[in-house]
């Protein structure tokens, strides 16, 4: 049997994963730019601007703006740059620059601007951003810029530049950079271009010969300047000028314009670790799916023969058919389970249609915080499910009755969506206190709360509106006056529960380390194929290991499986957050700061309370799926 069972399986593999990973490497080429989008072809000695982003570093959590150090600026002044509201509650701050380039026209020792006599603010401002090991972000048509950099023998790869560098308790700062552009050449006509690389090399340059004091921005210096990050050169002292200059260089690549991306999502070794160990876990946990709905049904329909048999030879009946008059006795707190339940359909479905438009190519790297805002939509407009969710299942509970159902549904509303509001306001008070351009204006959390109250409430009242006059879910059997007696149970519930998360995040841990890793460490994570497959397999196993405790509760004489299947489900929330927090103590050690700690522990608590309800709905749903379907087969006494 276990011959068969290995065969069938290899025959499994030998067609349907090649398939599999056709389809996800398929959405890992196309998820980058949006159907209908095309590319900017530049001229030759078109001018080409650089723009800026925010200072970001590893060790904390709190960018600040580029201009916060004595930067040029540009010669028409601080332009901020259109930004959607992802970007902002992502913390992007982009603005213009005065780094200029000329298509195809290669320069070197462009002057740019002197700071003039550097005050003692600017100097410590300067050396704490140098001891945070602060990076700065430049973007050229969309594309960050890169550099590359070698460490115990390999070549590693980043985005942005270092602001200096700290030597012998002296601080330099790089002040001259070299850019490598990479284009692409048109099959059309030879003078058309498109951008498919940006990259950079940031050196300390002491500029005592070779500018003139008369000299204006993008002039020339006369001394070749010999760029070099290993040997610093401009210090940082109080009342010493640092003139800033660059060199650009362009380069003809075969790497076509769709693929300009490839480079910075670390296609490399670690791809196939992330696709051998997602693979590996896909597999072992469908098998152990399957396992699990044959063997529970196999087990209900002999339970359903034995009772036919049973009312035919008046035997005495046990188990979980007792309970055909306790069963759909109405929970306690019905109405905060139905706005959790509701609003963890609501969380769900905007997570597995997010994911699934990022997987067919609707959500782009080039269009920054195309992830939030998409999800900010989906979430406003599944108003109308959570909202039919909570107000259906509230009358169901209440056997029909109309009254409630529109507290209800403000309730569903203003739950989940209250607490992010209230968790961002905290947040957002430290990012002030820090003076930290990841602070969201007020103006953002004046759209957040229009979206909010003129269309998320009223599409969640429409929602509960149908929901409550949809039609009426009839319970198979009546619950009596008085509740029968539950049995003491060998093991207390609230092992199985807890336990019970353990399985689930079996199947999400893997993918879990790769999100984080890329969300706090900077990079780039668009592998939403292998994302949305984990999704789907999460739903099915938090629905299979609810419905096979919820049966294990039945068979006891336990008839209080309301609230239980909600937290058998949603307790893999609680394995995520011990993850989150030894992923904190392990992996983010070097975060440094109570700030950055405290931004790391709110957003993980939001994403927690988001997976509780999110799986806790699964389970539930699914559990009462089951009880209906099963206790539809037995008829009351």
């Amino acid at each position: 049997m276990f011959f068969l069972l290995s065969s069938r399986m290899s025959t499994w593999t030998t067609f349907l994963l090649p398939f599999l990973q056709c389809c996800l490497m398929c959405s890992l080429v196309q998820a980058f730019y949006l159907p209908g989008t095309y590319p900017h072809w530049y001229v030759d000695g078109g001018l080409l601007f650089a723009k800026v982003n925010s200072l970001t570093s590893f060790n904390t959590e709190l960018p600040f703006g580029y201009y916060t150090l004595p930067f040029c600026q540009p010669t028409g002044g601080v332009k901020q740059m259109a930004e959607s509201l992802g970007e902002l509650l992502m913390g992007d701050r982009v603005e213009n620059s005065p780094y200029r380039f000329k298509m195809n026209t290669n320069e070197a020792g462009v002057f740019l601007c002197s700071t003039g006599p550097l005050s003692s603010h600017q100097v410590n401002t300067l050396k704490q951003r140098i001891d945070k090991q602060y990076n700065v972000n430049l973007i050229l048509d969309g594309l960050p810029a890169i550099r590359y950099t070698e460490k115990d023998g390999q070549n590693l790869q980043g985005t942005g530049y270092p602001v200096g560098v700290r030597s012998n308790d002296s601080y330099y700062v790089f002040n001259h950079l070299k850019f490598k552009i990479m284009v692409h050449k048109s099959n059309v006509a030879d003078y058309l271009h498109t951008i498919v690389g940006f990259k950079v090399t940031a050196c300390s340059h002491n500029h005592i010969q070779g500018v003139d004091p008369e000299f204006k921005m993008y002039d020339k210096v006369s001394v070749k300047i010999n760029c070099d990050p290993r040997i610093p050169a401009m210090e940082i002292k109080e009342k010493n000028e640092i003139m800033f200059s660059y060199d650009v260089s362009f380069v003809e690549s075969d790497i076509k314009w769709p693929s300009r991306w490839d480079i910075y999502l670390e296609a490399g070794d670690q791809s196939h670790v992330h696709w051998f160990s997602i693979m590996n876990s896909l597999m072992i946990v469908t098998i152990l799916a399957g396992i699990i709905l044959v063997i529970l049904f196999r087990t209900v329909r002999r339970d359903l023969m034995h009772y036919e048999n049973v009312q035919q030879t008046q035997e005495e009946i046990s188990g979980w058919k007792l309970l055909s008059g306790d069963v759909f006795r109405a929970p306690t707190n019905p109405d905060i389970l139905c706005v959790m339940v509701g609003d963890g359909v609501q969380i769900l479905a905007m997570g597995v249609i997010t994911i699934l438009f990022a997987a067919i190519g609707f959500m782009s790297p080039s269009s920054r915080g195309a992830l939030i805002n998409g999800m900010l939509f989906f979430y406003v407009a599944l108003g109308f499910a959570g909202g039919y969710v909570s107000a259906k299942l509230y009358r169901t509970i209440n056997n029909g009755r109309f009254r409630g159902w529109v507290l209800v549904s403000l309730k569903t509303s203003f739950f989940f969506t209250g607490i992010v509001f209230i968790d961002i306001i905290m947040l957002n008070f430290l990012l002030w206190g820090s003076q930290s351009s990841g602070a969201l204006p007020l103006s953002s959390f004046g759209t957040l709360l229009l979206l909010w109250s003129c269309v998320s409430t009223p599409l969640t009242l429409v929602g509960s509106y149908f929901g409550a006059r949809s039609d009426l879910i009839r319970y198979p059997t009546k619950p009596r006056q008085i509740p029968r007696d539950i049995p003491s149970q060998n093991y207390p519930s609230w092992m199985w529960t807890v336990g019970a998360g353990a399985i689930p995040f079996a199947t999400l841990f893997m993918e879990l380390f790769f999100i984080m890793s890329s969300f706090w460490h900077g990079q780039a994570h668009y592998v939403f194929g292998f994302l949305f497959i984990v999704m789907v397999l999460l739903v099915l196993v938090c629905a299979e290991i609810s419905l096979v405790l919820t049966y294990i509760e039945l068979c006891a004489e336990d008839w209080q499986w309301w609230w239980r299947s909600f937290f058998t489900s949603g307790s893999v929330a609680i394995y995520v957050l011990i993850y989150s927090v030894l992923y904190l103590v392990v992996d983010l050690q070097s975060l440094s700061g109570p700030v950055s700690a405290w931004l790391y522990i709110g957003y993980s608590l939001l994403i927690v309370f988001a997976v509780f309800l999110a799986t806790g709905a699964v389970g539930f749903l699914s559990s009462f799926c089951f009880v209906y379907y099963l206790f539809s087969s037995v008829k009351q006494d």
